[in-house]
């Protein structure tokens, strides 16, 4: 028989060891809430398979998260596959370009909810850099400026962080359940000291960089004379605002009767000051438009685009 002491005193060490084990457990729980949350933010994958990917790897958030990208890009193939008739009418353009290289990339998803995902968004970011630099690689001299169209396979060969854009594309379908396509894409390079190339994308960024991402944009290759301001981007715009079908020669094309249906560039009233046309403004800047190529999300898609080279990626000379 315990005695009063030795039966308070036994009591006492079993509710501490209640309290120890709720606490530890708690601890423990409080521990794995955390690692899920990480996961998930991180991740943006579902809590369920969050969970499921913690507990098949002991709480390896790393071992984890490999395990959801590789769940998610095998069921991103066949989405991709199951989907694909789907119409991809949303999504971005992007651009990137410096003085003498320049890229334009469209990347379409079935929904507009989905083109302002961040993970869309990093998506064409992706894609667009990929172009940037194989603009910078692997376009040889020819002309004033080198261009090249890739399509949606070319496209999808281009890699990003080690991996190809066609494989990170089908990880994002794994993840959003929606369709979405790495449309097309231009890489253009400027050969001559004279040369410069601008871009400009619609609706246009509280602050102008050198990326940028909207429902229209373009890519302008120019010439100008040194001792005026530059007005690149300007025309740029104007080219996004106004859709010409052509830059024009005054000796062969004749201004459209009405100016609400010219498609002409030097034609157009100039977007920034109607009361002068392009042609006034170029003349009045000593600025010459050599090329430029315009995309519009979702338009109608064009067998090729008017003097734009294409051709297979394995063909074009790598410059080292």
């Amino acid at each position: 028989m315990y005695t009063m002491k030795q039966t308070v005193k036994l009591c006492s060490k079993m509710i501490l060891q209640l309290v120890r084990g709720f606490q530890t457990s708690t601890v423990y729980k409080a521990a794995e809430s955390s690692l899920l949350a990480k996961l998930r933010k991180k991740t943006g994958y579902t809590i369920s398979n969050c969970k499921k990917a913690l507990e098949m790897h002991n709480n390896d958030t790393d071992k984890a998260e490999t395990w959801l990208n590789e769940q998610a890009q095998a069921m991103g193939w066949a989405k991709a596959t199951k989907l694909a008739g789907r119409k991809t009418a949303q999504g971005l353009i992007a651009v990137k370009f410096d003085k003498k290289h320049g890229a334009l990339v469209e990347l379409n998803c079935e929904t507009d909810f989905v083109a302002k995902n961040d993970k869309f968004r990093k998506m064409i970011e992706d894609a667009t850099l990929a172009c940037y630099k194989f603009a910078h690689t692997h376009l040889k001299a020819q002309g004033p400026i080198t261009k090249m169209e890739l399509d949606t396979e070319q496209l999808g060969s281009l890699t990003a962080d080690g991996k190809k854009l066609s494989e990170i594309l089908a990880l994002f379908i794994g993840t959003v359940g929606e369709n979405a396509v790495l449309r097309r894409a231009e890489c253009w390079k400027a050969n001559s000291d004279d040369v410069k190339i601008t871009a400009y994308t619609h609706p246009a960024p509280a602050s102008l960089g050198d990326y940028s991402t909207g429902k229209y944009g373009a890519l302008m290759a120019y010439r100008q004379a040194n001792d005026h301001e530059d007005i690149g981007r300007q025309l740029c715009q104007h080219i996004v605002g106004c859709s010409p079908s052509k830059i024009g020669n005054k000796e062969k094309d004749t201004p459209a009767k009405n100016t609400d249906d010219e498609t002409c560039l030097i034609y157009q009233e100039y977007l920034l000051d109607p009361s002068f046309t392009v042609q006034e403004v170029l003349e009045e800047n000593k600025v010459e438009v050599i090329d430029y190529v315009r995309f519009s999300c979702g338009e109608a898609e064009e067998e090729s685009l008017p003097g734009v080279e294409k051709q297979p990626l394995d063909t074009v000379q790598t410059l080292q």
